[in-house]
């Protein structure tokens, strides 16, 4: 190949890249088959309940798959820029792209676009994630890249947030996906039983845990925030611009779930306080609550009476003496 004119290393064509990230297709493929098999059993419920039922499910499963999605999400901070930058190693040849940075909880997505795409006879459209939460080695996947030949862009913002890299930005990002994963999951399971509690007639602990739900997905806002703002500045700079991030969508889309959580559950303890009756008849629960009636002494202990087989009121096969039904009759009216 070197005879043949070219420049090492030798860089195999990019990857077809998928348009968007595989597991948020998975997560929000199930919910929104969840609420199609809602909306086609939607018909069978008569009245007003069918529009609380109907705004009830569509906004449970917005949270629940907002809650998924933002966990396995790269866009919790990103940035981009457009440079002319180097493409190659060991080579002056320079191309013009738009570079991409995406930091999510579990990882890094650096993606590379050449402007136009064709340039120096290739196509320039590389989309590469390097991984380091569970069992992932980021330095592994870094050592792959570059055995790949990956181009230079790339290979750099890699090599900038590994764990080797003085800016210390690995460990600092990493530190924050865990503790804001964690936060989110245990965000997850409060509304899990959040859906449970609501079905059942216990609203007010229902409303508590969409407290909950909210509260943990404001504190994994906190975590990752925190341990973010006290990364040292570590300049990126490709060519003569340099690249900065800021807080990406997902973390939008958390905080704005988050407060939802929050006002919904504390709507449902004021209306718990102040409209019992409507706020069950908004969860179709019944409106009529069973009353128990005591008697006049009632706390006293009862006493077991006994009477006799010959007091039954079932009717007997033997007939009863005038004496004996006399008997029962003083008995059972004094």
């Amino acid at each position: 190949m070197a005879a043949l004119g070219h420049t090492f290393p030798f860089y195999a064509g990019p990857k077809p890249t998928f348009p968007m990230d595989t597991t948020l297709v998975v997560i929000i493929t199930i919910f929104l088959t969840a609420l199609v098999t809602f909306i086609i059993i939607l018909p069978g419920i008569r009245g007003k309940t069918r529009l609380f039922w109907l705004l009830r499910v569509v906004t449970s499963l917005f949270i629940g798959a907002v809650i998924l999605a933002v966990n396995f999400s790269s866009k919790w901070s990103v940035g981009q820029v457009s440079a002319n930058t180097t493409y190659k190693a060991f080579s002056p040849e320079r191309i013009s792209a738009d570079v991409g940075l995406q930091i999510g909880l579990g990882g890094v997505n650096i993606t590379l676009t050449g402007t136009p795409v064709q340039q120096l006879n290739e196509t320039i459209n590389y989309n590469e994630e390097f991984l380091w939460h569970l069992s992932k080695d980021y330095a592994e996947e870094y050592m792959s890249a570059l055995q790949r030949g990956l181009p230079d862009p790339v290979l750099y913002l890699a090599e900038k947030l590994g764990p080797n890299s003085p800016c210390g930005l690995h460990d600092q990002y990493r530190l924050a996906g865990h503790y804001a994963s964690a936060m989110l999951w245990v965000a997850f399971l409060c509304w899990l039983l959040a859906n449970v509690m609501l079905s059942m007639p216990v609203l007010l602990y229902g409303g508590h845990m969409l407290l909950a739900t909210g509260i943990f997905q404001l504190l994994a806002l906190f975590f990752f925030s925190m341990v973010t703002s006290l990364t040292s500045h570590c300049s990126l700079r490709l060519g003569a611009v340099e690249l900065h991030t800021q807080h990406g969508p997902a973390f939008w889309t958390t905080l704005a779930t988050g407060l939802l959580c929050l006002l919904l559950g504390l709507l449902m303890a004021v209306a718990h306080r102040m409209q019992p009756h409507r706020l069950k008849a908004f969860f179709n629960q019944s409106l009529e609550d069973p009353t128990l009636e005591w008697s006049a002494e009632e706390g006293e202990l009862l006493t077991p009476r006994y009477r006799p087989m010959s007091c039954s009121p079932e009717p007997g096969d033997i007939p009863l003496s005038r004496a004996s039904s006399e008997t029962c009759s003083r008995e059972e009216h004094p």
